[in-house]
């Protein structure tokens, strides 16, 4: 629970950093700045709470990789790779990128408490 807790804190920290302006330098997991974002990207870029989602999504995502085991790590990083997929073919829709954040965020909080912990 603590590492958990952790994440939490860094994502609230992270947030506070990108709040401000509507279009931000970059979100947690690539550079709004680029020329070539795909139109996914743009909107998650100009809305905050997207943004914000996709701070705490790959914060999370991170330290849960780190807390894995190999095996494990690797079918979580599958998982992911199969999320960006499905995030992006929400194209500029917003109201399908919110829900596959919260799709998405809702699984890694159950691979959290499903993580193997030693005794």
């Amino acid at each position: 629970m603590r590492y958990f807790t952790i994440a939490i804190a860094l994502t609230g920290l992270l947030g506070l950093t990108l709040s401000g302006s509507p279009r931000t330098a970059a979100a947690a997991s690539f550079d709004c700045e680029r020329a070539d974002l795909a139109a996914d990207e743009k909107v998650i870029c100009d809305t905050r709470t997207l943004n914000d989602a996709d701070v705490k999504m790959v914060t999370t995502f991170d330290i849960l990789t780190s807390l894995m085991a190999m095996g494990n790590r690797g079918k979580l990083q599958d998982e992911q790779s199969a999320w960006l997929k499905r995030r992006q073919a929400c194209g500029e829709d917003v109201e399908c990128l919110r829900a596959a954040y919260g799709e998405r965020l809702k699984q890694l909080d159950e691979a959290y408490k499903n993580l193997n912990r030693p005794l």
